[in-house]
């Protein structure tokens, strides 16, 4: 078994703690209708991947964390459990879904480079658009805190 199955695994929680935040994010600021309905959206992409992985995982297997994984986990991402209040709060959580999205990216990155060494056009063309997918979560964080961070750091409570 080779060690892309160490990545695999890492994917498959990485994108489900990414999609299970999102929801949480969403539904905690569901005050916000473009967070919640944005969130609710972004987190489908997550799920989508995960379905993705299903015949890879297959293929090359599939490692997690305290299994018989020979690099460890320093950096273990569990997702926002629950979201904090108010702007700021808001501003935070949006943080907080970047590392697990910029997490994401990067392990698809590195599944990529994999595919291409392996010759494996399926999960080449998954790190692709996962990877586009991303991408667009990223993009759409980056800017959304844009918007809420002058409220949220210049306007008194």
């Amino acid at each position: 078994m080779t060690h892309l199955a160490t990545y695999v695994g890492l994917l498959h929680h990485s994108e489900q703690a990414l999609a299970d935040s999102l929801r949480t994010v969403g539904e905690g600021h569901a005050q916000e209708a473009d967070v919640f309905h944005v969130c609710e959206t972004l987190a489908r992409l997550s799920d989508d991947h995960m379905r993705s992985l299903t015949p890879i995982a297959h293929r090359y297997g599939e490692k997690h964390s305290g299994e018989d994984v020979e690099e460890p986990e320093r950096l273990y991402a569990d997702g926002i459990g629950t979201v904090r209040e108010g702007a700021v709060g808001l501003l935070r959580d949006l943080q907080d879904l970047c590392l697990l999205a910029t997490l994401v990216q990067t392990s698809w990155t590195v599944v990529d480079q994999a595919a291409q060494g392996a010759r494996d056009r399926e999960l080449l063309e998954l790190a692709q658009q996962a990877s586009a997918h991303t991408s667009r979560q990223l993009t759409w964080l980056n800017t959304r805190m844009r918007a809420a961070a002058p409220q949220a750091l210049l306007v008194a409570p």
